[in-house]
């Protein structure tokens, strides 16, 4: 036998709360980064190795990170209006936002990226 007297009722939520259905319809933003280096040099590395903990920590499955070198495309420093290297520019979600250094400062980051620190 079957009850049938929970027909058509919803479970209780907490605000906040999705449910493993709704969750594709709250989006989180996507975020497209561009990371422009100097060659391979120490403090290249460091800033590579930095902001990919930073995103996998706090952005994971939310971003594309492309990292530029500098010296194989050296016209793009001038096009990005770039003054020091490493320079973080976050082109998406807007606005634009730049950090620049080498991503060591964890805060300085997420703030960079409009993501508030735990």
């Amino acid at each position: 036998m079957t009850d049938n007297s929970t027909k058509g009722i919803q479970p209780a939520r907490r605000p906040g709360l999705h449910l493993p259905h709704e969750t594709a319809a709250v989006a989180e933003p996507q975020y497209f980064l561009k990371l422009f280096v100097t060659g391979s040099t120490p403090r290249s590395l460091i800033a590579i190795a930095n902001l990919r903990g930073i995103c996998e920590e706090h952005l994971l499955g939310r971003y594309e990170l492309l990292i530029v070198d500098l010296y194989q495309q050296p016209e793009l420093a001038r096009d990005n209006k770039l003054v020091a290297a490493p320079t973080l520019i976050k082109c998406l979600p807007e606005p634009v936002r730049r950090v620049i250094g080498d991503m060591s400062d964890t805060v300085e980051v997420l703030v960079g990226l409009d993501i508030s620190p735990v």
